[in-house]
């Protein structure tokens, strides 16, 4: 098997970097640009489910609560709300896994009318105490935050080690919510069932999926369009951040 370094220098990227470590923040690696400031696509819906949960955390709102235009905060974290890519309905809430941006607006208007903050302020201050000068949300709840692969891995850990968030916090957003939908992953066809925890999407027997061949079916995660992954492996004790500056493509 090739080196990490070897196989990172292959990949068809201008700029590449990865970063693993163990849950608990030991036996850290880098490789790669990691004092490069990445835009992170869709990952950046993982932060904005940190921070929703943060604010249930706080009392400011609960997973049963709905937001200002109707949908319940636990359907839009786990695209389960009926709201297509756009925010147009195309099905009756909780029938469908439909994967949906404005369905994260919309989380995003949630706790921002809960909280009575701007919710670009909120997410940074949630995000503060993890001390990480590179990451930075400026736009889409959904797709516009960027940071370096270094600061991004410290704060996806936090979705699966308790200290920003509790250990009960952590159980509940890593368990499929409604684990019956059926749903198209985007890239990678329609998933009968679709798992998607509040606000991770789960692996479970999904295939093809985007994760390596050796991940556990708890594995959990997101992707972005942007060229980048992270993942949660509970089983193997592992997080892995990897990102480029090279679009997925077909």
């Amino acid at each position: 098997m090739k080196p990490i370094e070897a196989l990172l220098s292959d990949w068809p990227a201008d700029h590449a970097a990865i970063c693993a470590s163990r849950l608990d923040g030991s036996e850290q690696i880098s490789f790669g640009r990691v004092d490069r400031v990445f835009e992170i696509a869709s990952v950046t819906k993982l932060l904005t489910a940190l921070v929703t949960h943060i604010a249930v955390e706080e009392g400011s709102l609960a997973l049963t609560d709905t937001a200002p235009t109707g949908e319940a905060i636990a359907d839009l974290l786990a695209h389960a709300s009926g709201l297509g890519p756009d925010g147009n309905p195309l099905a009756a809430a909780r029938t469908r896994r439909i994967y949906s941006n404005d369905g994260y607006e919309r989380l995003a208007t949630a706790v921002e009318h809960a909280t009575g903050m701007p919710f670009g302020d909120y997410w940074h201050e949630a995000l503060n105490p993890l001390g990480l000068d590179t990451l930075s949300l400026d736009g889409s709840a959904a797709h516009g935050a960027v940071g370096t692969v270094t600061d991004v891995h410290v704060a996806v850990r936090a979705l699966g080690e308790p200290g920003l968030i509790a250990a009960e916090t952590i159980q509940r957003l890593r368990i499929p919510h409604l684990p019956q939908l059926g749903g198209v992953l985007p890239g990678f066809g329609r998933q009968d069932p679709n798992l998607w925890g509040l606000g991770p999407e789960i692996r479970g027997d999904k295939s093809p999926h985007w994760t390596g061949v050796s991940n556990s079916h708890a594995t959990y995660g997101h992707f972005g369009a942007a060229g980048t992954f992270c993942w949660i492996d509970p089983n193997a004790n592992v997080v892995l951040s990897a990102f480029s500056d090279q679009p997925f493509g077909d």
